[in-house]
């Protein structure tokens, strides 16, 4: 009996080779488009219209000689991503919707209705790779990075477990993307010269102010710029008594008031923000391009700082708490006072950096060797080991 596998067709090149490959591999094939949002008022429609992207992805599955259908996942979709996102934003947070929609959507709801289809597998076109391993008599497996150094989106699937990552297949991960873009065009897929949709997971790119502002209304408040001189930034760090007080030290981040810097602007809402951005302030006339080194959503300012160095944008570590810790390799799990030198990344296409993560009894702690840039709450931290993704966590 050939083996079943639905793939989760998005209308992209990636996912159409995918298709190709599994087919050419001998499996019985099924193609899935998920419709995920219905909204096209705050998308930027011709961005990403799903439309275009489902009838994409039929003519792929018509070129294959595959079984198509689409779901319509948008309840699901707006219960499980776009609720939470609100909320998050709401709290001052910055979500990633891309790591949600893969450990609720893809490898959730989607696989389920997959292996509702009789599927043994389910496939996507991310570029990553499946390693397994037998340990103590039993088989553990292993998200390992994809072979295409610019494209890896194992950070994306940092969120999957043993039993998701048990019934799905990577077919592209040992694939560079321009061999892929070949693989496409030799086959004649529509998909072959299609651009990379750079947008939400499945929506495509939705305007994003606007699309808070359905929920989150706007209300204008100030900017403030914090100097680089200002005096927090120059005190001494002090004698610690304990591991756990050094740890919550280094993690700690600089809080503001409005006396700490100048009024610079007004904005329309703090919860439009997050840290490290740099577009979309619209105050002019610095030496050096703004950054938002902080927000606060109670009193509705935010804190800015000159030039990509400022001292507000850096710290050396950060805090997970332990009901937002995620082990993809269980085995691997640290326990309390336990520690682990990592390779870590705080945000997708950021590259690895020399970490050491230490378990205590309140969560984790991640300490990166050189202060990162832009530590944000409500974004997911992901450590490593040479190519394998170990864990990850929310930042608290």
């Amino acid at each position: 009996m050939k083996k079943r596998v639905v793939v989760g067709l998005s209308g992209g090149v990636d996912s159409s080779v995918a298709a190709y490959l599994l087919k050419e591999q001998g499996y019985d094939v099924i193609g899935l488009f998920m419709k995920n949002w219905h909204d096209d008022s705050v998308t930027i429609s011709d961005e990403c219209p799903w439309l275009e992207d489902s009838n994409d992805a039929m003519l792929v599955a018509e070129k294959l000689g595959i079984p198509f259908q689409t779901v319509d996942l948008s309840e699901e979709y707006k219960e499980r991503i776009v609720d939470y996102m609100f909320r998050e934003y709401q709290m001052g947070r910055t979500p990633n919707p891309d790591v949600l929609c893969n450990r609720e959507i893809k490898f959730d709801v989607f696989m389920k209705i997959a292996l509702g289809l009789g599927a043994d597998f389910v496939a996507t076109g991310h570029y990553c790779r499946k390693g397994t391993i037998e340990k103590d008599g039993k088989e553990i497996y292993q998200l390992l990075a994809g072979k295409d150094p610019n494209k890896d989106q194992s950070y994306f699937l940092c969120q999957l477990s043993q039993e998701q990552l048990s019934k799905t297949l990577f077919p592209i991960g040992e694939l560079l993307k321009p061999e892929v873009r070949k693989i496409a065009s030799e086959q004649n897929l529509i998909t072959a010269e299609k651009r990379d949709s750079q947008g939400l997971c499945f929506i495509g790119k939705v305007r994003l102010p606007e699309f808070l502002q359905q929920k989150l209304a706007p209300k204008d408040g100030i900017i403030v710029e914090v100097p680089s001189d200002f005096e927090e930034y120059k005190l001494e760090t002090p004698n610690f008594t304990s591991e756990e007080e050094e740890l919550q030290y280094l993690a700690s981040k600089h809080t503001y008031s409005l006396s700490d810097g100048k009024k610079i602007g007004v904005h329309h809402g703090a919860h439009y923000f997050t840290k490290g951005q740099r577009k979309g302030l619209a105050v002019g006339g610095n030496k050096e391009p703004l950054f938002v080194i902080d927000t606060d959503v109670n009193e509705n300012i935010i804190f800015t700082g000159q030039g990509k160095s400022h001292p507000g944008l850096y710290r050396r570590g950060l805090f997970v708490k332990k009901e937002e810790i995620h082990w993809i390799r269980e085995d691997l799990k640290l326990f309390e006072n336990q520690k682990m030198e990592v390779m870590a990344r705080i945000r997708y296409r950021q590259p690895l950096e020399k970490a050491t993560i230490h378990a205590t009894v309140s969560g984790l702690y991640v300490i990166f060797e050189n202060p990162q840039s832009a530590i944000t709450e409500g974004q997911f931290v992901a450590w490593y080991k040479t190519n394998e993704l170990l864990g990850s966590g929310v930042i608290s």
